[in-house]
Protein backbone atom coordinates (compact mmCIF):
# COMPACT_ATOMS: atom_id res chain seq x y z
CA UNK A 1 0.00 0.00 0.00
CA UNK A 2 2.98 2.34 0.50
CA UNK A 3 4.71 1.81 -2.73
CA UNK A 4 1.44 2.51 -4.23
CA UNK A 5 1.26 6.20 -2.43
CA UNK A 6 4.80 6.51 -3.36
CA UNK A 7 4.37 5.97 -7.12
CA UNK A 8 1.35 8.09 -7.09
CA UNK A 9 2.82 10.91 -5.15
CA UNK A 10 5.67 11.11 -7.44
CA UNK A 11 3.34 10.75 -10.75
CA UNK A 12 1.75 13.78 -9.50
CA UNK A 13 5.02 15.24 -8.76
CA UNK A 14 6.16 14.55 -12.45
CA UNK A 15 2.78 16.08 -14.11
CA UNK A 16 3.05 19.33 -12.00
CA UNK A 17 6.51 19.34 -12.86
CA UNK A 18 5.59 18.87 -17.11
CA UNK A 19 2.40 20.88 -16.61
CA UNK A 20 4.47 24.21 -15.01
CA UNK A 21 7.36 23.72 -17.57
CA UNK A 22 4.93 23.80 -20.49
CA UNK A 23 2.65 26.69 -19.53
CA UNK A 24 6.19 28.41 -18.71
CA UNK A 25 7.28 27.63 -21.85
CA UNK A 26 3.80 28.89 -23.66
CA UNK A 27 3.66 31.73 -21.66
CA UNK A 28 7.69 33.01 -22.94
CA UNK A 29 6.93 32.26 -26.64
CA UNK A 30 4.12 34.23 -26.17
CA UNK A 31 5.93 37.31 -24.49
CA UNK A 32 8.75 36.93 -27.28
CA UNK A 33 5.94 36.94 -30.14
CA UNK A 34 4.16 40.21 -28.83
CA UNK A 35 7.89 41.34 -28.28
CA UNK A 36 9.21 41.28 -32.34
CA UNK A 37 5.14 42.35 -33.00
CA UNK A 38 5.80 45.32 -31.57
CA UNK A 39 8.96 45.86 -32.99
CA UNK A 40 8.69 48.66 -36.21
CA UNK A 41 11.15 47.26 -38.54
CA UNK A 42 10.02 49.55 -41.38
CA UNK A 43 10.77 53.20 -39.49
CA UNK A 44 12.81 56.08 -40.80
CA UNK A 45 16.58 55.22 -40.08
CA UNK A 46 18.26 57.54 -38.38
CA UNK A 47 21.26 58.90 -38.72
CA UNK A 48 23.94 59.34 -41.92
CA UNK A 49 21.26 56.87 -44.33
CA UNK A 50 21.09 56.54 -47.79
CA UNK A 51 18.75 55.46 -50.06
CA UNK A 52 19.56 52.31 -51.49
CA UNK A 53 18.61 53.67 -54.90
CA UNK A 54 20.44 56.69 -54.29
CA UNK A 55 22.81 55.82 -57.12
CA UNK A 56 20.34 55.43 -59.94
CA UNK A 57 18.77 58.74 -59.04
CA UNK A 58 21.17 60.65 -61.37
CA UNK A 59 20.85 58.49 -64.24
CA UNK A 60 24.18 56.67 -64.09
CA UNK A 61 25.09 53.14 -63.80
CA UNK A 62 22.89 50.16 -65.20
CA UNK A 63 21.84 46.64 -63.03
CA UNK A 64 24.96 45.21 -64.08
CA UNK A 65 26.87 47.81 -62.64
CA UNK A 66 24.76 47.25 -59.25
CA UNK A 67 25.64 43.52 -59.37
CA UNK A 68 29.31 43.61 -59.95
CA UNK A 69 29.64 45.98 -56.81
CA UNK A 70 27.32 44.03 -55.03
CA UNK A 71 29.72 41.05 -55.49
CA UNK A 72 32.55 42.89 -54.74
CA UNK A 73 31.72 43.93 -51.74
CA UNK A 74 30.42 40.38 -50.68
CA UNK A 75 27.30 41.39 -49.62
Amino acid sequence: MKDQITVIWQTIKVFILFTGSTVLFYYGIMWLSEEYDNYHRYDEPNGAAIKVSALDEDGEGSWFDRIVLFYMNGE
